[in-house]
């Protein structure tokens, strides 16, 4: 369960955040980002998942599922087909990013713009091998980005590489080929790779290095039988600090680059500038009283190129700023 309350700095007339925020997007306002029940079987040679879910992120990010899916955080059965492999069916959580939906399992409060802007969930098949104890390797047929149900004639294709060199590195590459387009639209082909090391310095120390690229073929006009692509690339980089034994902050800087406003919808670059640009930084506090509950406080900024965030009295800035606090209890 993740609670939350947070609070926009110069905000328009709404309790809503900006529309590419998923996680911890309302402002002035007391509520819940995701409160999740489940239940998991494992033993060892077969296992299955099954979760509900419900709070503003399940509203905002499964806005498009149907509503008998709307609620349902994971759904599969999985087996081993020989030793070292599993092969598991149904709704799961995506194999691409490196921050995942539940809050607490995260370095950071809120979410990066890379991680809103990519799949959170997915559904398919995953076929995962362990080919040693330091390289794990998975398949995937996917239904989409991010759909549970179909939405054209297609299935997409996922790849997933974990090295784990030594105990302290953590090496993941991740890609996704896929037609994104309705059925009755035009095919689209998208093609997108995820990179991410992740590296436990010290006791206390803790860094992440992150790096997304994709592709998307874009709309063209009647008639133009050309094949061009707008390109999307974001970066972060995470560093986390133990200061005592119940207290932890961490830091990150990010930038997302797309241009012509692809994958981000929900904001666009001003008429004649080719991109959308953002950048910022945040700043997190974390204190853990004990093993299952987590209390955070969380400052960030994103500064666009263009004026694209909203303010009091219906205008239009540059730079969005906001204060989030959360209390989060697992059992």
């Amino acid at each position: 369960m993740d609670g939350y309350y947070g609070y926009d700095f110069d905000h328009g007339n709404t309790q809503s955040r900006p529309g590419f925020l998923y996680s911890h997007n309302r402002q002035n306002e007391f509520t819940v980002n995701q409160g999740l029940l489940g239940m998991r079987y494992d033993d060892g040679k077969v296992r299955g998942a099954f979760g509900i879910h419900a709070g503003s992120y399940v509203k905002a990010n499964y806005a498009a599922e149907d509503q008998v899916f709307k609620h349902i955080y994971e759904a599969y059965a999985g087996f081993r087909p020989f030793a070292k492999a599993w092969l598991d069916v149904g709704i799961f959580g995506s194999h691409i990013g490196f921050e995942s939906a539940i809050s607490k399992d995260n370095w950071t409060l809120t979410r990066s713009l890379m991680a809103e802007n990519s799949p959170y969930y997915e559904a398919g098949a995953r076929l995962t091998y362990e080919v040693a104890p330091q390289l794990t390797l998975a398949g995937l047929v996917l239904n989409g980005w991010q759909n549970i149900r179909e939405s054209n004639q297609a299935k997409a294709l996922g790849t997933q590489i974990q090295w784990k060199p030594s105990g302290k590195i953590l090496v993941n590459s991740s890609t996704f080929y896929g037609q994104e387009q309705p059925q009755d639209s035009v095919r689209r082909r998208r093609y997108f790779h995820d990179f991410y090391v992740s590296y436990a310095a010290t006791t206390r120390l803790s860094l992440a290095l992150v790096f997304d690229v994709g592709k998307q073929q874009a709309a063209r006009p009647a008639g133009d039988n050309g094949e061009k692509y707008d390109t999307w690339h974001t970066g972060a980089v995470f560093v986390r600090y133990k200061l005592a034994d119940k207290w932890t902050t961490a830091l990150r800087g990010e930038y997302y680059n797309a241009e012509r406003g692809v994958i981000i919808g929900s904001f666009a670059p001003a008429v004649g500038s080719p991109n959308a640009f953002i950048r910022g930084g945040s700043i997190n506090l974390d204190y853990a009283p004990t093993g299952n509950v987590l209390v955070r406080v969380e400052g960030r900024v994103l500064n666009a190129k263009d004026n694209i965030f909203l303010e009091a009295g219906g205008r239009s800035r540059d730079t969005y700023g906001n204060v989030t606090s959360s209390v989060a209890i697992s059992f």
